[in-house]
């Protein structure tokens, strides 16, 4: 596939998870988090679009240095409310570009696999324990400031073990049950303890590392 018909996909992908973000945003002004988990959610899916294209470094981390910029940018003046307006005090979106940004310098596409679980373990593994976590009682507890909830938990461990086998077994990875259930608890111990939103840092670079230690691809 020529590489500007690739481009234009990944950032229509982009563009479609922002245009739903400000859509809820408008239709659910009181869900605070929805806009702004369907954001971390959605575009993670895009490490593995980058991936599928065979996108060349200089292009995948030039793209992100420039959304992390437009980030920061938008964390100042607020453009786009969808992405940052939350009451809590958080660097998470920011951080989330930065490790992108810091992991397709260091290790695109060498350790492709590895980078792809780091960065899905944090778009679906945390994305969907802050939402789940925040519907469903149960019981809480606060680390560094931080209130983690029983649901968040499991569901955050159970998200990243489920990403990590379906990557290894599309991509003949070979992926060993315990070394999943490394990824899982590594993943979520980052989580836990990691304030103000950078374990949008810590968690996708960690695991990146964990994957490149364990399966070196």
């Amino acid at each position: 596939m020529p590489i500007q018909i690739a481009i234009f996909i990944i950032a229509l992908w982009i563009v479609i998870i922002l245009l739903i973000a400000v859509l809820c945003k408008r239709y659910f002004p009181k869900k605070e988090e929805l806009s702004r988990k369907i954001i971390h959610i959605g575009t993670g899916p895009v490490i593995l679009l980058a991936w599928l294209f065979d996108i060349p470094k200089n292009i995948a981390f030039s793209t992100a240095l420039l959304i992390t910029i437009s980030l920061g940018v938008n964390y100042q003046y607020r453009l786009l409310p969808a992405i940052e307006d939350v009451e809590r005090k958080s660097f998470g979106t920011i951080a989330y570009g930065i490790s992108i940004t810091l992991l397709l310098l260091l290790f695109w596409p060498r350790y492709a696999s590895s980078i792809s679980i780091g960065v899905l373990s944090m778009a679906f593994g945390d994305g969907l324990a802050g939402l789940l976590g925040r519907s469903i009682n149960s019981p809480k507890w606060s680390i560094l400031g931080q209130t983690k909830s029983i649901v968040g938990t499991l569901t955050m461990g159970s998200v990243v073990a489920i990403t990590t086998s379906i990557i290894s077994s599309t991509n003949n990875l070979g992926i060993q049950p315990l070394e999943i259930l490394v990824f899982s608890l590594i993943a979520t111990f980052l989580e836990q303890i990691s304030p103000w939103g950078i374990d949008n840092l810590t968690v996708p670079i960690g695991v990146t590392c964990i994957g490149i230690w364990l399966i070196g691809a």
